[in-house]
């Protein structure tokens, strides 16, 4: 298991930047794989991004394509997601989840029911 907390969250004015951080305990965080998904009130918690341990995958969903990366340090133990170009349909809580890959996975798990260890959630709010 892995122990994550979010950081990075506020509110924020269209077209603002924001840096979201999910930082993990653990020594072997470089083994995990990590996802961001994101939850606006009344909807299911979608997926955003992730990236693969090495980092040399990522994978976005759509609407998020060009204006989110997510990068990793994994000497920092943190993956992190840059989110440009924020628009008022960005707001929602974010959250992480991570979980431990075999080195031969090439992609990127993108279903909710597949993470164990979540994080507690950074709410980011966009005004129009």
């Amino acid at each position: 298991q892995v122990q994550l907390v979010e950081s990075g969250g506020g509110l924020v004015q269209a077209g603002a930047s924001l840096r979201l951080s999910c930082a993990a305990s653990g020594r072997t965080f470089s083994r995990y794989g990590v996802v961001w998904f994101r939850q606006a009130p009344g909807n299911e918690r979608e997926f955003v991004g992730g990236i693969s341990r090495s980092g040399a995958i990522t994978q976005y969903v759509n609407v998020v394509k060009g204006r989110f990366i997510i990068s990793r340090d994994n000497a920092r133990n943190t993956v992190y997601l840059q989110m440009n170009g924020l628009k008022p349909e960005d707001t929602a809580v974010y959250f992480c989840a991570a979980r431990e890959e075999m080195a031969y996975l090439n992609r990127v798990r993108i279903s909710s029911t597949d993470y164990a260890d979540w994080g507690q959630g950074t709410q980011v709010t966009v005004s129009s």
